[in-house]
């Protein structure tokens, strides 16, 4: 009750709980949860040191930049199309935090053109020895181009001294890919979500 006041309060319309890493969530909550509409799910953390991602071929076509002043409102307006999937509030509270963001030293932001067009994204979240894939987003026109694995190519020869880190959707199909790009399982973390009307 106290989460849901609190995301209501910021226009969110959801409540989400994480459990502990590794562990699987007990069937008497498993039960509770479902019955309460809530979706269970879990996150899968892989890494990889960019001398084992594959090689990728260069594509004309695809060209990988870091956001600058000169981008950075073509991003925003990327990412508050993207995010708009979950609502408009939840789009306008993530420009924000783009924002902060690309002000701040610790996040890289990249973006993807394909001939010309934004086609993708994606943050790195940079620390001393390990930098985070994170948000990795290729736009459903521009799929399957082979701009997911540029993206990730030009983070490998970027933070070529750094483990690479992330996160995956355990349900999602993307995991099977990160696995044939090398990338080695380190664990997992259950997670409920209950989204309100």
């Amino acid at each position: 009750s106290y989460l849901k006041a609190f995301h209501e309060k910021h226009g969110q319309k959801h409540v989400r709980f994480y459990f502990p890493e590794g562990e699987n969530i007990p069937s008497e909550l498993t039960e509770y949860a479902k019955g309460d509409n809530f979706t269970i799910g879990f996150m899968e953390l892989y890494a990889i040191q960019p001398s084992q991602f594959p090689e990728v071929k260069a594509q004309p076509d695809i060209d990988i930049q870091t956001v600058s002043d000169k981008t950075i409102d073509l991003f925003l307006q990327y990412k508050y199309q993207q995010d708009s999937e979950f609502g408009s509030n939840y789009a306008e509270q993530k420009q924000a935090q783009h924002l902060r963001n690309f002000k701040g030293e610790k996040i890289q932001q990249l973006i993807a053109f394909y001939q010309g067009k934004l086609a993708g994204s994606v943050d790195v979240i940079i620390s001393e020895d390990i930098a985070e894939i994170d948000s990795l987003m290729v736009h459903e026109n521009f799929q399957k181009l082979g701009i997911g694995s540029r993206l990730q190519k030009f983070v490998m020869d970027q933070f070529h001294d750094k483990t690479i880190i992330l996160v995956a959707d355990g349900e999602d199909t993307p995991k099977e890919m990160y696995r044939k790009q090398n990338y080695q399982y380190l664990g997992l973390q259950y997670e409920a979500l209950k989204v309100y009307e």
